[in-house]
């Protein structure tokens, strides 16, 4: 686990020479009684191509400016170093300025506790059991404000207050213990979440973050998204920031109208790049009435977490942040009148170009300012053309593609599969230019 909360580059971190598995199952300890039955993590930690605790160190200058161009080249060949990885993170979601300084970092770290703790207090004053060490997972409240009795939790310590029923903080309450039982779900070959505190770390961080955004509040998924950040950052302060970066991404996967979610606006641009790069595999899906790619949705709604094994689920968080990676991403969510500044790829210098990852290079390049189209949906579009084959013989029907996609997990590599992805979001953007272009 990365404590964020060391502000300068220290010598703690583990150090590899040679790749173990043992190294690796140490940081993600899995219980003894679950470990026939999760998939197997492909991920290895290799020697001048991950990113390691030395390289990440000396990647800052003495006053603590990050080259993040050489990070992010180190990230794109070979992930991240569990050891760092929580820090790294911070840097890939936009939490940080890689041009700041260690003391204006350590500022900022210590003006989002403070906020955090303030959200945090406002919550407790109304369910006192956040940030008590435990959570619940049975209903505080009816659909109207008033509190249920339940003899197992003392009711003024799971509903604080019954003075206040307005609207907001009856629909937050209604959603607590239906983030409680998601947290019992999540990630429980873990040995971590045996401690019933990390548990609760989740759920505060979730609850916290119901409260803060209510327009989203909280959708299933998002449990998903969270855990690694409550694991990797030992700071719950810490790790409700990363997740709240790591939203910002993919807020809109999780909008939720009473005829739509979100998602289904990504899952259009994945039909739209299928239909140009391989026609004939969406004539197909077509045809099987799979035209709206909803067998896609649980890949990009949890960033492919039911694809992959929990290692290899952050190695390819990792890799596809360094891709999509914009210089300009903390600048854009601490000043909403500032721009990502895609568009602009011709008048860059190589210098400046080196600090866009691998992905957003292309997005410059060729001025693609569309953001539906991330790097999740190319990935899910690699994937599909990993199975194009079976897919064509074998589907007769839209279950048949589900089940031919839920064959991959565990069995698919994290890098091959982004590589892939970057192919097809290459010839998707040629195509599009050729096709706009005979449309003038």
């Amino acid at each position: 686990m990365s404590d964020s909360g060391c502000l300068r580059p220290c010598t703690c971190g583990m150090f590899f020479g040679k790749s173990t598995k043992s190294e690796l199952d140490a940081f993600y300890a899995i219980r003894e009684e679950c470990q026939e039955n999760v998939p197997k993590s492909r991920f290895r930690l290799r020697a001048g191509k991950t990113l390691s605790a030395r390289r990440w160190h000396a990647s800052f200058s003495e006053d603590g400016q990050l080259d993040i161009a050489k990070v992010l080249k180190r990230i794109q060949r070979g992930g991240v170093h569990p050891s760092i990885r929580g820090a790294v993170w911070e840097f890939l979601l936009g939490c940080y300025d890689p041009n700041s300084t260690f003391d204006e970092r350590n500022l900022l770290r210590q003006r989002r506790r403070q906020q955090y703790d303030d959200w945090k207090a406002e919550c407790q004053k109304m369910v006192p059991v956040i940030g008590s060490g435990k959570f619940i997972t049975t209903p505080i409240v009816t659909d109207d404000g008033q509190p249920i009795e339940d003899g197992s939790i003392d009711n003024a310590a799971q509903g604080g207050s019954t003075d206040d029923l307005d609207k907001k903080v009856i629909q937050w309450k209604i959603l607590l213990p239906q983030i409680g039982l998601d947290v019992v779900r999540t990630d429980q070959s873990l040995v971590f979440y045996q401690n019933e505190a990390n548990g609760a770390k989740l759920w505060n961080v979730l609850s916290i973050y119901a409260w803060v955004d209510s327009d989203i509040g909280y959708v299933q998924g998002m449990n998903d998204i969270c855990s690694p950040m409550v694991i990797l950052l030992e700071n719950e302060a810490d790790a409700f920031w990363c997740f709240e970066r790591a939203m910002r991404r993919l807020r809109d996967n999780f909008k939720v109208t009473s005829t739509s979610i979100g998602v289904q606006s990504r899952l259009g641009t994945l039909s739209a790049i299928i239909k140009v790069v391989d026609p004939k595999l969406h004539r197909h899906l077509e045809e099987l009435d799979g035209g709206e790619y909803l067998f896609a949705f649980r890949m990009l709604m949890v960033l492919f977490r039911r694809e992959f094994s929990f290692v290899d689920g952050l190695y390819l968080w990792e890799l596809m942040w360094a891709m999509e990676y914009n210089p300009n991403i903390f600048s854009f969510y601490e000043d909403s009148s500032i721009t990502m500044g895609r568009g602009a790829g011709p008048e860059l210098d190589q210098k400046l170009l080196k600090q866009y990852g691998k992905f957003e290079r292309n997005n410059l390049k060729t001025g693609s300012s569309d953001y539906q189209s991330a790097l999740a949906v190319f990935l899910a579009a690699s994937i599909l053309e990993i199975k194009h084959k079976r897919i064509l013989q074998e589907a007769k029907g839209v279950d048949d593609v589900v089940k031919i996609l839920g064959d991959i997990t565990g069995n698919l590599d994290a890098k091959k599969a982004c590589k892939e992805a970057l192919n097809i979001q290459k010839k998707f953007l040629k195509k599009a230019q050729q096709l706009q272009s005979q449309a003038q």
